[in-house]
């Protein structure tokens, strides 16, 4: 099964995440099939904190892709802050 979700990067104490498409079993943090976006939880001011390419998730979810709670969680956030 093909799944949205977080991979973790950045340093200790300073997480960043990349919102990727991947196979359910693969690791967090390993090969995915494509980047669609990120989320940047310590972003700050003007810092852009969410990006994610809507055509890119619209087409993963057509074709059957399952969105991870947190990543469903984001995907509402940031049509709030587009709206």
């Amino acid at each position: 099964m093909v799944v949205i979700r977080l991979a973790r990067g950045g340093a200790k104490a300073r997480p960043f995440f990349n919102i990727v498409v991947a196979d359910k079993r693969t690791r967090r943090d390993g090969r995915f099939i494509e980047r669609i976006g990120f989320y940047n939880p310590i972003a700050k001011g003007s810092e852009e904190s969410i990006r994610i390419a809507q055509d890119r998730l619209t087409y993963w979810q057509g074709v059957g892709a399952q969105a991870s709670p947190t990543v469903d969680r984001l995907i509402k956030q940031s049509a709030q802050k587009a709206a």
